[in-house]
C-alpha cells in the first residue's frame, strides 16, 4: 500500500510526539494536514498510539504511533524495521524533537542528571538521525530538522540551566556538521532554536506568575505556541526549502535577535 503525500510518497518521522500540548504532537499534526504519512515516536508507547489515532482520525491520513527510546539504538532500529514492514512510504523527513528540561542549578547537578539531559537531547538526536538517514539517502529525498533552543545561544535564561544549554549547543554543532556531510546527497539539515513556548515541558516546576513574566519578556508579547514551531518544521521539510541547510532558525518572538 502507498499513499500520496506532500512531497510525493514520503513518511515524516517525529520523535517526542505523544504530549497533546507538545511541539512534537503539533508537528505530527501539521505533517498530516499537509499530506505526509507520519510516524510518531515517543517513550510513552500508548501515548504515541493514542496521539497517532487522533491525528489519523482528524485528517484521514496514514499515521502510526510507536514506542521509542531515543537514547537506545536498538529501540530506534526496531522502529525503523516496523516502518519498513508497515506499508507506509519511505522516510523523507525526520523531526528530532524529543527532549527533556533541566532547571537544576549547576552546583547541584550530579553526574546522573548531566548524562540524562545530554543522552536525551543530544545523543537522542544523533541516534535518530543515524537511524533514518540511510533510508532518505536510498530513496533520494531527505529533510532533517533538529531541536536546539535559545538557551544554547544565550546560556540559559529561560527555564532550563547548564546541562540543557550544553546539550542544545551540541545539537547546533551536530546539525551544522551533518548538513555538510549530507549535502552531496541532496539532504538538508537545519536546527530550530525556539524561545519560550507554551508546552508542558515546564509542568510542575513553574507557576502563573513565572509564565506571565516569561511572556512579558518577549517583544511580541506572548509565548510561542507549538503550532508556531510546527509550521516552521514542516516548511523546512518541503521542496520549497531545498536550498536551506546548516542553518539555525530563530523562532522566539524577538526575545533573542542575532
Amino acid at each position: 500500500m502507498s499513499y500520496q503525500t506532500g512531497v510525493g510518497q514520503r513518511t515524516a518521522v517525529v520523535t517526542g510526539g505523544a504530549s497533546p500540548r507538545g511541539i512534537g504532537f503539533a508537528t505530527a499534526r501539521r505533517f498530516a494536514a499537509e499530506g505526509w504519512a507520519v510516524a510518531l515516536l515517543d517513550l510513552d508507547g500508548p501515548g504515541a498510539e493514542a496521539a497517532a489515532d487522533k491525528i489519523a482520525s482528524e485528517f484521514h491520513a496514514p499515521v502510526v504511533g510507536l514506542a521509542a527510546d531515543v537514547t537506545d539504538q536498538e529501540s530506534l532500529a526496531g522502529c525503523a524495521r516496523a516502518l519498513a514492514a508497515s506499508g507506509l512510504p519511505p522516510v523523507g523527513a525526520v523531526a528530532a524533537i524529543a527532549g527533556v528540561a533541566s532547571p537544576t542549578p549547576f552546583l547541584e547537578v550530579d553526574l546522573r542528571e548531566w548524562h540524562r539531559v545530554l543522552d536525551v537531547n543530544l545523543t537522542g538526536t544523533f541516534l535518530t538521525c543515524q537511524t533514518f538517514l540511510p533510508q532518505m539517502i536510498e530513496h533520494g529525498y531527505g529533510r532533517v530538522v533538529t531541536m536546539s533552543s535559545v538557551s544554547a545561544q544565550q546560556g540559559g535564561g529561560v527555564f532550563s540551566k547548564t546541562p540543557y544549554s550544553a546539550a542544545k549547543a551540541g545539537v547546533l554543532g551536530l546539525t551544522r556538521s551533518l548538513a555538510r556531510e549530507m549535502a552531496p546527497h541532496g539532504i538538508t539539515v537545519n536546527a530550530l532554536s525556539p524561545g519560550v513556548v507554551d508546552t508542558d515541558i515546564r509542568a510542575g516546576a513553574t507557576d502563573e506568575e513565572n509564565e506571565a513574566r516569561l511572556a512579558a519578556a518577549v517583544p511580541l508579547g506572548r509565548q510561542g505556541s507549538p503550532d508556531d514551531v510546527a509550521a516552521l518544521v514542516v516548511f523546512l521539510c518541503s521542496r520549497d526549502a531545498a536550498y536551506i541547510t546548516g542553518t539555525t532558525q530563530n523562532i522566539n518572538g524577538g526575545s533573542y535577535i542575532a
